[in-house]
């Protein structure tokens, strides 16, 4: 189990974690797939294809090869999608659907980073219109997630403006922390799969969180701290024990965000503490 999270004031820390199976038990995007059909954005067969595509990533996890295929496939899939509905349609079944997958364990940890002074920014491959209000409830400060193309007419393309997956998480770290002044040294970073090794890489202190094979491999080749999560709890029997949204996250994700395997949506909201 991992130690106790120093606090440092100065310089700048922060605490960067994966959503999917490290924050909450399941895949966020695809979380989602029944209130898309009864919303009239997919069909009967999609549904139940991106169900069993649930069931395959809460089994095995899913490598690169198989995290490419989901991403072309939903991103095919939320073509023509108008990106207003799908933002109500989040909005109204985020509580329903999110509250009960979140993890105990993940939920303190957020809590005891908080408490340490130091930021915490959610890191998902999930899309920015998912990941963003799911950072909300959790009090995250900032939020960096998949973004996808969205039309004049206001309905999404299919195609992806910025996909944080991989390398691409890790050069976002980096550059939050070189505009944060986030001393990557003392900086945290959790996540169950191997593909996100570029950013644990980053921080001075990685934790793997419920690793697939090989990240557990490689966790414990490098001592890395090695974490189980298995407590889901609803956010509103801990609400009282967590701080607000912070400006910071409503405000911002200039970093925002296709899915756990490529569905995206698209967010341009920047930070406006400069200017105050």
């Amino acid at each position: 189990m991992l130690g106790p999270v120093e606090n440092h004031s100065l310089p700048r820390t922060a605490a960067f974690f994966d959503l999917d199976k490290t924050v909450i038990a399941k895949s966020s995007t695809l979380t989602f797939s029944k209130s898309f059909y009864q919303g009239g954005l997919i069909n009967r067969r999609a549904a139940l294809r991106t169900a069993y595509t649930q069931f395959v990533f809460l089994v095995g996890g899913a490598d690169h090869d198989q995290m490419e295929r989901m991403r072309s496939y939903l991103s095919s899939l939320c073509r023509g999608w108008n990106v207003r509905q799908v933002k109500e349609i989040v909005a109204e079944t985020l509580h329903a659907l999110i509250d009960p997958i979140i993890y105990d364990e993940a939920a303190s940890l957020i809590e005891e980073h908080h408490a340490a002074g130091r930021d915490v920014v959610i890191v998902s491959t999930s899309g920015a219109e998912v990941v963003e209000p799911i950072g909300e409830l959790l009090g995250a400060d900032r939020v960096v997630a998949t973004r996808m193309v969205v039309g004049e007419d206001g309905c999404y393309t299919g195609e992806v403006e910025y996909y944080a997956y991989g390398p691409t998480k890790a050069e976002a770290v980096k550059e939050l922390a070189a505009t944060e002044g986030y001393d990557l040294a003392r900086c945290y970073a959790y996540s169950d799969s191997a593909t996100d090794l570029p950013m644990l890489e980053a921080v001075g202190h990685p934790a793997a969180v419920n690793p697939d094979r090989t990240l557990r491999k490689e966790a414990q080749a490098r001592e890395w701290p090695v974490l189980d999560f298995h407590r889901p709890v609803r956010l509103k029997q801990r609400l009282p024990r967590f701080r607000p949204p912070t400006p910071a996250l409503l405000a911002a994700a200039a970093f925002g965000a296709v899915a756990a395997a490529g569905l995206v949506w698209h967010s341009s909201r920047r930070r406006s503490l400069t200017s105050s």
